[in-house]
């Protein structure tokens, strides 16, 4: 948590726009991203995505009406801009102090896919260099007023499919490599065995990796494999959930009733590793969830199947460097 002495300090300041600096104290566990990470030069075609997607299958085709989408991507993720000393106002009771600061970095983050394929094929994967993702959004480190247990971070995202993502979570920072969590890709209430014709698509790549190397039902395996004989000195691991109380996502209400993204969970593993000269790189790998809700579950329980969109990445710091543009002192 950041000192009592420099929330004052910030709050003597006011609230102001500065370029984001790596280091900088008053970002938290945000430190040390400001700047631009990358998969070119040194990491290309290290993200990977898997995700369900309505599909009708041509005339006399048979299966189940979805198809399975994965890619191989590149990305660039940049933190440019810092916003200082953001007060929410409250009203003071006893020792509890009324108001709150926060200090927020804004991101933006750019994925084009390198290759893709899908089952059943579709004709629709999409060609090389396609854009598939864009995101803006903010990264909160909330200084103090918060509850006993309650979230330190936040992540605010918005995607042009028309989403909005309010996440809150926590962070912590550990000696080492840092222990990559197992997730469940597949479909929540239907049966989970692969040998169901209804995982077909799910079969398919697991027998058959996306490019040898990419197994839906086990997407997190590559970040653990991009760790091994890497000199990992520090983790700063930052967790982000949309259901926790208090969270959540909103959506345009065509996504709403055809496939409703209604959760999210990612998390950020920020890693700094040692050079044998004794200097150090900064690297940035993740997992992110988000589950797609769309046909009714065949298990008997309420609402509908959960289809796991899972997206996977190992990064690399490519620029300190930073272009904001114009920024100015704005009044607390």
């Amino acid at each position: 948590m950041t000192s009592a002495a420099n929330i004052e300090r910030l709050e003597r300041e006011g609230r102001h726009l500065e370029p984001a600096r790596t280091g900088d104290p008053d970002l938290g566990p945000f430190r040390l991203l400001p700047g631009t990470w990358a998969n070119k030069p040194g990491l290309p075609g290290r993200g990977w995505n898997m995700i369900a997607l309505p599909f009708t299958p041509p005339d006399g085709a048979g299966g189940p009406p979805f198809r399975l989408l994965v890619n191989q991507y590149n990305e660039e993720l940049k933190f440019q801009l810092v916003d200082k000393a953001v007060p929410n106002r409250g009203i003071e009771i006893g020792a509890i102090k009324g108001d709150q600061t926060l200090v927020a970095i804004d991101y933006e983050q750019a994925i084009a896919q390198a290759v893709a394929d899908d089952f059943p094929q579709s004709g629709l994967a999409g060609r090389p260099d396609l854009p598939i993702h864009h995101e803006p959004g903010l990264l909160l480190n909330l200084l103090d007023g918060v509850e006993q247990g309650g979230p330190r971070i936040a992540r605010l995202a918005t995607i042009p499919h028309g989403d909005a993502v309010l996440a809150l979570g926590d962070f912590q920072i550990t000696p080492g490599a840092p222990a990559i969590p197992a997730v469940n890709s597949l479909p929540i209430g239907v049966s989970q065995d692969l040998n169901s014709p209804y995982l077909a698509a799910y079969k398919h790549f697991h027998d058959n990796p996306f490019l040898n190397l990419f197994d839906p039902t086990d997407p997190t395996a590559l970040l653990t494999a991009a760790n091994q004989g890497v000199n990992i000195i520090q983790t700063t691991v930052l967790e982000f959930d949309s259901t926790v109380e208090r969270a959540g996502i909103s959506n345009i209400p065509f996504i709403v009733k055809q496939a409703n993204a209604s959760e999210m969970k990612a998390t950020f593993f920020l890693q700094e590793i040692g050079e044998p000269d004794g200097s150090t790189r900064l690297r940035l790998q993740y997992v992110q969830v988000v589950q797609l809700d769309f046909f009714p579950r065949r298990d008997g329980g309420p609402g509908r199947i959960k289809w796991p969109h899972v997206s996977i990445n190992t990064m690399e710091k490519v620029s300190d460097d930073v272009d904001t543009g114009s920024y100015a002192k704005m009044p607390g």
